[in-house]
């Protein structure tokens, strides 16, 4: 097991980590649905001056007839239909691409890159609002259940169970279920 690195090693390494991603060529940010790439162009540079192409696994950013500024494998693939370009004031090309899986970090944009330590990452905090009626009720579910495990409490699941078996056990007086074991 390797030890933890001491607070001077982990300043080092963030130090080390924010000099690569400030060296290159493009900024980008991420959530876990999509990463959103910037880079600056020319004054002037209209869309039809721009070489852009991405594919579910690859990615060529740049100004026709000048080598590209951002090229590669991607780290990981994204949904083409959703992913998007645009330039800014002629001033700065904007993508936002959509990530396939959205429930991962990225480390880089494209493969052979400066790397992040995606254990760093402080995502932001999310209200129940913010979900949709499916995830926002997983998710209360889950709470509920952690609650109530803290407690020593039954779990939903567990409750809904016992409330099946009860009304089994009224629409069948004839059944014995003094044996019966919940599992």
């Amino acid at each position: 097991m390797a030890a933890e690195p001491t607070k001077e090693e982990d300043l080092a390494a963030i130090a080390q980590e924010r000099a690569e991603q400030a060296a290159l060529p493009y900024k980008w940010t991420q959530t876990l649905e999509e990463v959103t790439v910037t880079l600056a162009v020319a004054p002037g540079t209209r869309g039809r001056d721009l070489a852009i192409d991405f594919s579910r696994t690859a990615i060529s950013v740049g100004v026709k007839g000048a080598p590209p500024v951002l090229q590669g494998e991607l780290y990981k693939p994204i949904k083409v239909d959703e992913s998007t370009w645009s330039i800014e004031d002629q001033r700065e090309v904007t993508l936002t691409l959509t990530k396939s899986n959205q429930v991962e970090w990225w480390s880089c944009v494209v493969k052979g890159a400066p790397e992040i330590d995606v254990k760093r990452i402080q995502p932001e905090n999310s209200r129940l609002s913010d979900l949709d009626g499916e995830t926002r009720g997983m998710v209360e579910k889950m709470m509920f259940d952690q609650r109530q495990k803290e407690m020593g409490g039954k779990t939903s699941d567990e409750q809904r169970k016992e409330e099946l078996l009860r009304k089994f056990q009224q629409q069948h007086p004839e059944l014995d279920f003094s044996q019966a074991k919940m599992a």
